[in-house]
């Protein structure tokens, strides 16, 4: 049996998904890559990030310092995508950072204990570029693996 011909309109969809895609895993190749500016191909210039972290100012200049950060306290940090769910301008992504606690996070020296924990984001898309993300992280998970947790006044 030969498979359906593409349409032009099936076709802008499929590239349409896999602009979409690459926008998604270089958000995620900006920490392990340890390279913040590829935010800018990632992400538009108003993105939302919800919700921020502490001291984290808006779009993706916001975010620059706080992955700069978290390369300083774990310097091999890589995120491992496990799942990725996408249909036409939404990604859900369940994923996994990993690395060696070398520098303070969060307040907490460092420890150099190996740590993994989950990520989970849901990301809105204009067909290029994430436009809001939400995400949710297990910082409990990880610091019970740093056997610390940061100090209330530090955030």
């Amino acid at each position: 049996m030969n498979p359906l011909p593409l349409t032009p309109a099936m076709a802008g969809g499929t590239a349409r998904l896999h602009a979409e895609r690459q926008a998604v895993e270089t958000l995620y190749r900006a920490f392990s890559d340890k390279n913040p500016d590829l935010l800018d191909i990632a992400v538009t210039p108003d993105w939302d990030d919800i919700p921020l972290a502490p001291g984290q100012g808006p779009g993706p200049k916001g975010l620059k310092p706080i992955i700069r950060g978290f390369i300083e306290a774990l310097p091999d940090v890589h995120i491992t995508i496990h799942d990725l769910i996408q249909v036409p301008g939404r990604i859900g992504v369940r994923a996994e950072i990993t690395g060696t606690h070398r520098g303070p996070l969060f307040g907490i020296p460092a420890t150099g204990k190996k740590v993994s924990f989950r990520l989970h984001e849901f990301h809105e898309l204009d067909g290029q570029r994430i436009t809001r993300t939400w995400h949710l992280e297990d910082w409990f998970g990880l610091f019970q693996q740093l056997d610390a947790f940061p100090a209330l006044n530090n955030y």
